[in-house]
């Protein structure tokens, strides 16, 4: 199949190749593992599986978003214990309001890579 730039979806990253073009999973598998810790990249079932990959992707994400979501919601009272002045903890909190952000959009982009996986996993 030709090697395409189409995205599937806005959600869908730009570091993976369209499903159905050449070497998509491997692009797929290589962007979840940059979504882990490096560790993960060794273990065989996540290397032989990229849908289980892509399945702990989705976890670990969510974890960030739930540590980035507790990070925001303490901020305002934590942060002035550090002796941090009132200029740091409103910087600290827009990057924290940004990353969460960010961190949605990703999960988003896992979500539908890993619907990608799955149905070619059905298709095989």
């Amino acid at each position: 199949m030709p090697l395409t730039t189409t995205r599937i979806s806005p959600d869908w990253p730009c570091q993976v190749k369209t499903p159905g073009s050449y070497d998509w999973e491997r692009s797929a598998t290589k962007w979840l593992r940059g979504l882990v810790p490096a560790r993960y990249g060794t273990y065989p079932a996540l290397i032989r599986h990229p849908v289980l990959l892509a399945r702990h992707a989705q976890i670990q994400v969510q974890q960030e978003i739930r540590v980035v979501r507790t990070a925001l919601q303490t901020a305002r009272v934590e942060l002035p214990r550090l002796g941090l002045s009132e200029s740091a903890i409103e910087h600290t909190i827009k990057l924290y309001a940004a990353e969460l952000l960010q961190l949605q959009h990703i999960a988003r982009s896992v979500r539908a890579v890993t619907e990608a996986l799955v149905e070619r996993n059905a298709q095989r």
